[in-house]
């Protein structure tokens, strides 16, 4: 019954600091930003569904569960900030629920665009055998056991707070993934930090991993000597795409562990609110037009998509 007060005390402080700043403002270029993912990730899931040879492909599998990943978290970061604005009420439950398809949707992307850099890796080190290491099926398998990794502890979370909790008929003003996960943590420390702390460390090593062996695998191949080679620029883009997929992640585990300390309520606002506006949409913004350049054949597919609905269009007028 305290922890529920304290919650009720915190969520209704945490509005009236959104209101004083103006920080709803966000709202305006976060549902830009969205706007426009939500309007070019179905494009690239077109492109890659219809097209046999691009559904065929491990690599354009993990771009097209990257991308759905994407949608869900950004669908359910803008009702919350949506929500968050207008001061409304959200039952305990839902709110809950949401956070766990939060942080699930946002753990399933880290965890692809990993496997991106392992795939990358497996194609160079074993050309001859890649397909047969990694064809559709097992892909699909892989693919399925990563959603299943990521919602396993959030859900699990949800099912142990239901089970504790005294009033199910409770409700917050705000719904924030940092409040529900904080007064969680104050009860379950090392479990929150294990989960956010060991899958950072996995990822990152495994993609340290990767691209040091794939440097020392292709550096006599002379396609790091150009300064402005594919490799390189490739390597870049990847690389500025992945340090803002983790970002986000990094501010939100210090949010966490600066939960219980006594800091500046202002400052938890603002940091809080300038990583779901602002850090946690740009990577899922330049992921879709990022994938569209690097991959030439969804570029083609789309191209060809488009000359034949121009064709059917001139044919329907005539």
């Amino acid at each position: 019954m305290v922890s529920t007060m304290k919650m009720g005390n915190l969520t209704q402080e945490w509005l009236e600091y959104l209101h004083s700043w103006h920080l709803d403002l966000f709202f305006i270029p976060a549902t830009l930003v969205t706007t426009a993912t939500l309007l070019a990730n179905p494009v690239l899931l077109t492109c890659i569904f219809l097209s046999r040879a691009l559904r065929q492909e491990t690599r354009y599998l993990l771009v097209a569960n990257t991308l759905l990943a994407d949608m869900l978290f950004l669908v359910l970061n803008l009702a919350t900030v949506f929500c968050n604005a207008l001061g409304a009420e959200m039952p305990q439950l839902l709110c809950e629920l949401d956070t766990a398809v939060t942080v699930t949707a946002y753990c399933c992307a880290i965890l692809t665009v990993t496997l991106m850099v392992a795939d990358t890796y497996a194609a160079v080190r074993w050309p001859l055998h890649y397909h047969d290491l990694l064809p559709p099926a097992r892909t699909h398998r892989i693919l399925a056991g990563v959603w299943v990794v990521a919602a396993l502890y959030p859900f699990s979370l949800v099912i142990m707070r239901q089970v504790v909790r005294e009033n199910p008929q409770e409700r917050t003003p705000v719904c924030l993934v940092l409040i529900s996960l904080g007064f969680i943590q104050a009860k379950n420390t090392v479990g929150v930090h294990i989960y956010f702390s060991a899958a950072a460390v996995i990822c990152t090593a495994l993609i340290l991993y990767c691209y040091v062996r794939l440097y020392m695998v292709t550096k006599t191949s002379g396609i790091w000597q150009s300064r402005y080679s594919r490799a390189r620029v490739t390597l870049l883009a990847h690389g500025i795409l992945l340090l803002l997929y983790f970002t986000p992640g990094l501010v939100f585990t210090v949010e966490l562990f600066l939960f219980q300390k006594d800091i500046s309520q202002d400052a938890r606002v603002w940091i809080s609110t300038v990583n779901m506006c602002v850090l946690m949409l740009l990577p899922r913004a330049l992921a879709p037009y990022l994938y569209g350049l690097r991959y030439r054949e969804i570029s083609d597919t789309l191209l060809q998509l488009l000359h034949r609905h121009r064709r059917l269009s001139q044919v329907t007028a005539a």
